[in-house]
């Protein structure tokens, strides 16, 4: 293990931790998140909020529209998307819609990674649901945020991500490869320390750090190595679909890599899994990431 692994990043945490220049977590998620959190909340209290940013508002309706979320018919006001997707699902797809804000300027790079980001939300709510490992929605939130240190790291300097992207492509290497020539820490810190500043829940920052890696002890939590192991494996359907990347990685093995042995997955569930994911994403592609 090299130093940049071994143990908390101090340095990158504080300057992490006192940037003025981040991307700031969008005030309805903060919000939201809070008034679930508070058991008296209502479903009109819940739409009032969302609906403070119309923006958000009608992305959550696009989205809650969508046959991934199975309604019979079409949702038109928040507070009936609320009743029948209930709570839990709702403060998910605010997160999301509130969330997209943050990958701008909305060029190439930021288009790719959010719609790698999004599919992944999807694809770790569909492992979940089949695996009961995790709650759908926590699932969900951590392939939402898994990469979210890249889209930091592109906006506070994009020439040096870029330089990233470049050497991905150019020499055909892995991202964690083209990330270690540029970068003295990795995108999975630069995430996880986002994610605490921006105070969501400490089992969801450390699954984010450990998405990558998957080193565990025997003490570790087994939610927490669940939550990281979905929110891994939701990451590799996308690359071997080619979601998000610039082309598809068939070769991935996924009941064979670290993410589908935690999970105990034979490869008849992990291919089972990933043609749902990819047919649920493409039917509803437009909805998700437009």
């Amino acid at each position: 293990m090299d130093d940049r692994e071994a143990g908390p990043n101090r340095e990158l945490e504080k300057a992490i931790m006192t940037a003025g220049d981040l991307p700031t977590i969008p005030v309805v998620a903060m919000k939201v998140m809070k008034l679930i959190e508070s058991e008296s909340a209502t479903a009109e209290e819940l739409a009032k909020v969302v609906a403070a940013d119309p923006a958000v508002a009608a992305r959550v309706l696009k989205i809650s529209n969508s046959s991934f979320y199975g309604c019979q018919r079409k949702i038109q006001t928040l507070s009936s998307a609320i009743v029948i997707l209930g709570f839990s699902t709702l403060r998910s797809l605010v997160v999301a819609a509130s969330v997209k804000q943050v990958y701008k300027p909305y060029g190439l790079t930021e288009k790719m990674l959010w719609e790698h980001s999004f599919a992944a939300g999807l694809a770790a709510k569909i492992i979940a649901h089949r695996t009961h490992a995790v709650n759908e929605e926590e699932a969900f939130l951590a392939g939402l945020f898994h990469d979210i240190g890249k889209i930091i790291m592109n906006s506070l300097d994009r020439d040096k991500f870029q330089e990233v992207m470049q050497h991905c492509y150019n020499e055909g290497i892995s991202f964690a490869t083209a990330e270690r020539a540029v970068y003295p820490f990795t995108h999975e810190e630069v995430g996880a320390y986002v994610m605490k500043k921006w105070n969501f829940p400490d089992m969801l920052t450390k699954a984010i750090l450990h998405h990558h890696r998957l080193e565990f002890g025997p003490l570790d939590d087994q939610v927490l190595v669940n939550l990281s192991a979905v929110a891994s494996l939701a990451d590799l359907f996308c690359l071997k679909l080619g979601i998000g990347v610039r082309e598809p990685d068939e070769t991935i093995e996924l009941a064979g890599s670290k993410a589908g042995e935690l999970l105990k997955l034979s490869e008849g569930e992990a291919e089972a899994m990933l043609e749902t994911f990819h047919d649920a994403f493409e039917t509803d592609r437009t909805f998700f990431v437009s």
